[in-house]
């Protein structure tokens, strides 16, 4: 990880990734939500209401998962003062803020045919709507200080405090009575619902998985030459003074 901390090598580590990542987001997105969207079967119960999954549960998962990846970051930043960490915890944010919009959003279009109403105060619907604002408080805080190491350090210091909410999502529906469905695909007894309806639901997870990875690429590829066009002006306006 240490190795990582050279903005230049970790550019080039993103270089070569990023290719890649665009590939997997572009196949796995188009992939996964033509045959769910198109081809799977409706289901039994919520009939083609279902399809409304393949678009909610990837967001969600990439809500959360971003946001995990945010607070790793985060803590590596805070402990080891790891530059290039800090980034991609910058980074990631805006992406992880609209995946968890787009959760929020087919979340009320689907809760209102089936529980008859756009929303209501659920355990896991609320928690999902804490992590949006944590998410806006990220990136607010990125943008209150006009230094940006103490700005890091606040934001930091935020996406561990709210880690805390990852668990109360996950396990919302099984430590309280709530009309969320409860999981159904990451389970100890493995998947509960039918392959012809998991797998494309997973293809699309891959593709989201890519396209976030391709975004972090081009976003903290981003924010490094920001960072040294800041330092060069810097160091011009330094040398004008001195002379």
């Amino acid at each position: 990880m240490h190795a990582l901390a050279n903005p230049a090598r970790f550019m080039r580590l993103m270089t070569a990734i990023r290719p890649w990542a665009a590939l997997v987001a572009v196949a796995g997105l188009c992939g996964g939500l033509a045959w769910g969207l198109l081809f799977s079967p409706p289901d039994y119960q919520q009939g083609e209401t279902v399809r409304i999954m393949y678009i909610h549960v990837p967001a969600a998962w990439m809500g959360m998962s971003i946001y995990f990846a945010m607070a790793v970051a985060s803590a590596a930043a805070l402990i080891w003062r790891h530059p290039v960490a800090e980034l991609v915890a910058k980074a990631s944010a805006p992406v992880g803020a609209a995946f968890t919009l787009i959760c929020l959003v087919t979340g009320a279009l689907w809760g209102k045919p089936m529980w008859g109403t756009w929303w209501v105060w659920d355990a896991r619907l609320t928690s999902m709507l804490i992590l949006f604002f944590l998410y806006l408080g990220y990136i607010a805080l990125w943008e209150a200080f006009d230094d940006p190491s103490r700005a890091g350090r606040a934001a930091a210091i935020l996406a561990l405090v709210g880690a805390v909410n990852l668990p109360v999502i996950k396990f919302s529906v099984d430590w309280w009575n709530t009309l969320h469905q409860p999981a159904s695909v990451m389970t100890m007894e493995g998947p509960k619902i039918d392959p012809s309806i998991l797998w494309p639901l997973v293809v699309t997870a891959v593709g989201a998985h890519g396209y976030y990875l391709w975004m972090l690429c081009l976003r903290v590829r981003a924010e490094i030459l920001s960072r040294q066009a800041r330092i060069l002006r810097f160091s011009a306006a330094t040398d004008r003074r001195a002379g």
